[in-house]
């Protein structure tokens, strides 16, 4: 384990260059391409992100935490007293904050975050805010099983924190095998609290992964950066581009990297070659109905039992439990 500031405990399961190393071969071998989305958050990526929630376009962030707000004390009622907040992808913290502020007398929280910059920000402020609460950080992927730090003080229950729509990022057999994780963390009498974006019109949701300011795109090519900084790579980043489609059939945006030209990269002694125009996937964004997320969760033995949405029905909180 490595200390933070103020010896907050870190647990440090982080994907090695291994795991990423294979993870890019696997991909860069398939067909079509892709890529694994979860590799986006580095320093960078985890900047980059932050800023894109404060874009116009993005309205996801700035609904939901606006939401937590006005239906904060109806979920801190829905979980009860004394529970274990374990969020998944925690990022910058803010929806966290509104969520501990409004949960009566939360005993621990664990953060499981991939960005090691983005974890330790996090903890350190919510640290200082929140004294009483245990903060046990782990830095790890969340999509793979996780050991949970046990609190000191015993806590009523488990709850996983879930916003942002991240869940939309899987495909539906791996969001089913997540949920399926997150029931077997937070036990018999824990719940979920996930964050989903809902299905509306096409055009809203696409502008919200093309924004003007070109910070999704600058988001999306990091990736590639990263790659040529970590594992050796020589992407050209100017001879590839950022694509996100809306498909309403399938309910999702897809997010594409695109070679621009005809050209070869070389990766551990591997050459890859790509043609002009050749898309390669790095991120699903589905967007839900009620009806469909709540089959989802039935997949997985775990049914809706209350849920929150804004005004204008864009974006939704829901609370699960073992079915």
């Amino acid at each position: 384990m490595n200390a933070t500031a103020d010896a907050v405990e870190l647990t440090d399961l982080h994907p090695s260059r291994d795991d990423l190393l294979g993870d890019v071969l696997a991909g860069l071998s398939a067909t079509p391409k892709r890529l694994p989305s979860k590799y986006f958050y580095d320093r960078r990526g985890s900047e980059l992100f932050e800023e894109i929630t404060r874009q116009p376009e993005y309205y996801l962030t700035r609904v939901e935490l606006a939401l937590i707000q006005d239906s904060g004390a109806d979920i801190a009622r829905a979980v009860g007293p004394q529970a274990h907040v374990v969020e998944y992808g925690s990022g910058s913290g803010r929806k966290t904050r509104l969520l501990l502020d409004a949960l009566q007398d939360p005993v621990a929280y664990t953060p499981v975050e991939i960005s090691r910059s983005a974890l330790v920000g996090s903890v350190e402020r919510l640290d200082a805010e929140f004294g009483p609460v245990q903060m046990l950080p782990v830095l790890g992927d969340f999509t793979q099983a996780i050991p949970l730090p046990e609190p000191e003080r015993s806590a009523r229950r488990v709850l996983v924190f879930f916003p942002g729509s991240t869940l939309g990022n899987l495909t539906d057999a791996e969001a089913v095998q997540l949920l399926k994780a997150m029931r077997e963390t937070m036990g018999p009498d824990g719940r979920a609290l996930i964050g989903i974006d809902l299905q509306k019109s096409a055009d809203l949701i696409e502008a919200a992964y093309n924004d003007a300011a070109g910070v999704t795109a600058a988001f999306t090519l990091n990736l590639l950066t990263r790659l040529n900084r970590e594992l050796g790579a020589d992407f050209d980043l100017a001879a590839f581009r950022h694509r996100a489609v809306y498909l309403p059939g399938a309910g999702r945006i897809e997010t594409y990297i695109d070679s621009l030209r005809e050209q070869t990269v070389t990766l551990h002694g591997k050459r890859f070659s790509f043609a002009a125009g050749e898309a390669m996937q790095v991120e699903y964004s589905h967007k839900y109905t009620d009806e469909g997320f709540a089959a989802l969760a039935a997949r997985a033995g775990l049914a809706v039992t209350e849920g929150w949405s804004d005004p204008k029905d864009w974006f939704g909180l829901r609370l699960l439990q073992p079915a």
